[in-house]
């Protein structure tokens, strides 16, 4: 089988071709994919220490840090104390930032709907079978 022909290689040109929709989806807000998806997590899981975010994010430490000092200064989250260990700190979102995580979620929504649309309900749930059961192995 050729590399063009592979499931892998297709599976990469529908993610790449997918995550280049969701950049320009993002284009209104001016953040970046990982500014984006920080908010995602902050909005379905609260307020968070930097290595809480840091394991939902898959980054390193150092680069959560970095996020939280990059939506800090664009007003949507804000650094607290954690009120069970004084030495750590937890990263919240403000309602500016809450705002903007549920109007990226929508247009995420929204693209992601656009970018299936060319699939009928059968192959959307077939697609979404064969999605769940590769992602769980």
């Amino acid at each position: 089988m050729e590399i063009e022909d592979s499931l892998a290689e297709a599976f990469w040109a529908v993610a790449r071709r997918l995550r280049h929709r969701t950049r320009v989806a993002l284009e209104p807000w001016d953040l970046s994919p990982s500014l984006a998806r920080a908010l995602s997590v902050l909005s379905r899981h609260g307020d968070v220490r930097l290595s809480t975010l840091a394991d939902h994010l898959r980054i390193a430490p150092r680069t959560a840090t970095e996020v939280a000092d990059d939506l800090t200064r664009l007003g949507l989250a804000a650094r607290l104390p954690d009120p069970d260990d004084r030495r750590a700190t937890l990263l919240t979102l403000t309602p500016a930032g809450s705002s903007a995580a549920a109007e990226i979620q929508a247009a995420r929504l929204a693209e992601g709907d656009r970018f299936f649309a060319v699939l009928d309900d059968t192959e959307r749930a077939d697609l979404s079978r064969l999605m769940r059961k590769l992602s769980s192995g």
